[in-house]
């Protein structure tokens, strides 16, 4: 994901929450005119905005296959500070570790990280997400 411009609404964070399922009044700023705190995986809503976002479904278009074979087997944030309403991110996704194991069925699994890291106008890092895929090695 590589949002150049990703706008935290106060109404986005409530919708968020709410497909989510997550009540928690400090996601619903928009109900109430408070501030709004987003929710832990709320960053992943920058796909949205990122025309080139290679999970994000199409109008008329299959849905997008995220590799080839590819599973999405982890997700971690690092939380360098909460996502707030007001906030405007940018985001920038970069490699991370890669490694091999050997599966119990025979054959090898390969291990892939990509580090997603979003920044605040000022370039004050907010939060850092590692994604896992893994994909099976053919033999």
């Amino acid at each position: 994901m590589s949002a150049a411009r990703f706008p935290v609404e106060a109404g986005h964070v409530l919708m968020f929450a709410r497909a989510i399922g997550d009540e928690n009044p400090a996601y619903q700023g928009a109900l109430t005119g408070e501030p709004v705190v987003a929710p832990p995986t709320f960053s992943w809503a920058s796909a949205h905005y990122d025309p080139e976002c290679r999970v994000r479904p199409r109008p008329g278009a299959p849905w997008p296959p995220y590799g080839k074979g590819g599973l999405h087997a982890e997700q971690s944030y690092t939380y360098h500070r909460p996502i707030r309403s007001g906030d405007v991110l940018s985001v920038t996704e970069r490699p991370g570790e890669t490694w091999v194991k050997e599966s119990r069925k025979g054959g090898k699994l390969r291990f892939a990280e990509e580090i997603s890291e979003y920044r605040d106008e000022a370039g004050e890092l907010v939060v850092t997400a590692c994604m896992t895929i893994v994909q099976r090695e053919e033999s």
